[in-house]
């Protein structure tokens, strides 16, 4: 740690564990200064962890038990606020759902991201391990609809755990582009990573620019990054407006991408109850398919 520096601590008391963990899986949401994986795991690899007295690594493992300490400089512990209205479509004392708007990325280092408005939209939770609201999956940048945030310790890791077991069922709709077959499973490595999408044609119109555009709903069975792009883009048929994966001369500019979050189904991991949440089409769906 630097010298002349005014640093704020925090602490935390590992309670009973199941299983050993390791501390930068554990501690996600733990500590208001580092509340994401990323953000802790710069803190550990700074030097602003130890457990029971001792510095921590990347590696430390938990057993239960220890006391880990997170020091912080005053300069590095306020949380940017970005100013937005975020429509909140599902909330507990544990964890909340928010529809994301085109626009605006989930997390990184800028300003204007999800992460940086949850304060001013969340209800802090009145559990003993409340923790900063923050998201536990992550949607594209162009991409709207359901992003599932966690509000204490306890929830965020149990959420990303059932995300890890593939226990959280999420449903998409698009807009693609080019006669397909009815339904179908999509099945190609992304980044050298296993990958399958499945989908199922519900609607489908003629177009004069397009040739046919259909309205599809998406069930990805992982969770590679832009997986549902570049897997319709594989098979000939892309997402109408995707600038990245899309065909050059059938491009749809100032409209965005026609991909929605629109469904997430899970079992709620502190109460047990079934969460379904289901996400209107925005207009621009159903401007071209104003039946659904």
């Amino acid at each position: 740690m630097e010298r002349n520096t005014v640093y704020t601590s925090e602490h935390h008391a590992v309670q009973y564990l199941n299983a050993p963990i390791r501390l930068q899986d554990y501690g996600v949401g733990i500590f208001e200064s580092a509340p994401t994986k990323s953000a802790l795991k710069k803190a550990i690899k700074r030097g602003c962890v130890t457990v029971n007295g001792s510095p921590a690594t990347t590696a430390t493992i938990l057993n239960g038990g220890e006391k880990i300490e997170l020091s912080v400089s005053l300069e590095h512990q306020s949380t940017p606020r970005f100013d937005l209205d975020l429509r909140v479509l599902f909330e507990d004392d544990y964890l909340a759902v928010i529809h994301k708007p085109a626009g605006i990325s989930v997390s990184g280092n800028r300003l204007k991201t999800i992460a940086h408005a949850l304060k001013w939209n969340i209800r802090r939770s009145f559990q003993s391990d409340a923790a900063p609201p923050q998201p536990v999956h992550r949607l594209d940048y162009p991409t709207t609809g359901n992003l599932l945030i966690g509000k204490t310790s306890r929830s965020i890791r149990a959420l990303n755990r059932l995300f890890a077991e593939k226990k959280i069922r999420k449903t998409y709709y698009a807009i693609t582009i080019g006669d397909m077959q009815p339904e179908g499973e999509i099945t190609a490595d992304i980044d050298g990573k296993s990958a399958s999408s499945g989908y199922t044609v519900i609607d489908s119109v003629a177009s004069t620019r397009f040739g046919r555009l259909n309205l599809i709903e998406l069930i990805p069975q992982t969770g590679r990054r832009h997986q549902l792009r570049k897997h319709l883009a594989m098979i000939g048929n892309p997402i109408l407006g995707d600038k990245e994966y899309g065909i050059k001369d059938l491009i749809l500019r100032g409209k965005g991408l026609y991909l929605h979050a629109c469904g997430l189904k899970f079992t709620h991991p502190l109460t047990d109850e079934t969460v379904m949440i289901n996400n209107p089409l925005p207009g621009k769906f159903t401007k071209i398919f104003p039946e659904q």
